[in-house]
């Protein structure tokens, strides 16, 4: 979860989850590649988009894993009353911050979404296996766990979750540098999370998140959920 108090814009990028930006007062504007961009006070975007976003006020975004929500979503506007729904339920009435809940923001979006389909328990095993942090198990030990092959278990959680299972796994190291810029450097977030170097993580931020480290660090609220 990211917040910001004020406007901010971020470059183009595509990330591998759903991404929920809510701005109670103001507009958010996405812009998907080479389509009209839309205007809205929140808007729900899917994996594997690529687009810029810009918030004209503060604004809060969350990020959801993509099995979360229904695939057949797709770019969503949110209304005024519907941002605030989701607002209330992460927060409780408070500003944004370490004791949000996103369980309950979860709920919400699924309440005014629909539900999300159930995902095959070889893929659930598969993604918690290759995405833990302590460390990652081999993609050959986890499709052995199901009685796949290691092509075979790739084609199946792409199916799934519309995502290959490199790039959830990408996702978890930037999510566990993320979290490790709170306490430390960019060079040492980069070190504890598996990137090669400073380097690399800074262009998976751009990639991913639209954004430096930098800015990144200087948010006023960040979790790495």
């Amino acid at each position: 979860m990211f917040a910001e108090t004020g406007a901010f814009d971020v470059t183009a990028h595509r990330h591998p989850v759903w991404k929920v930006v809510l701005s109670p007062d103001g507009l958010v504007e996405t812009r998907p590649a080479g389509r009209r961009p839309v205007a809205s006070a929140g808007v729900i975007v899917p994996p594997q988009l690529r687009h810029t976003a810009a918030a004209s006020s503060s604004y809060t975004a969350l990020f959801l894993d993509p099995w979360r929500l229904r695939p057949e979503l797709g770019l969503t506007c949110l209304d005024r009353a519907a941002v605030r729904r989701i607002l209330a339920a992460l927060d409780r009435g408070a500003a944004p911050g370490p004791g949000a809940d996103l369980a309950a923001a979860a709920a919400e979006l699924t309440a005014l979404t629909g539900a999300a389909h159930r995902l095959d328990p070889r893929v659930a095993h598969a993604i918690a296996e290759s995405t833990r942090a302590d460390p990652p198990a081999a993609i050959g030990s986890v499709a052995a766990d199901v009685g796949l092959s290691p092509p075979r278990l790739r084609a199946l959680v792409r199916a799934s979750v519309g995502v290959p299972l490199v790039q959830l796994r990408t996702w978890t190291r930037l999510r566990t540098a993320v979290a490790a810029l709170h306490d430390g450097s960019v060079a040492a977030a980069a070190a504890s999370s598996g990137f090669a170097d400073q380097a690399h993580l800074a262009r998976t931020a751009r990639s991913l998140l639209g954004r430096t480290p930098a800015s990144i660090g200087r948010s006023p609220t960040r979790q790495a959920r």
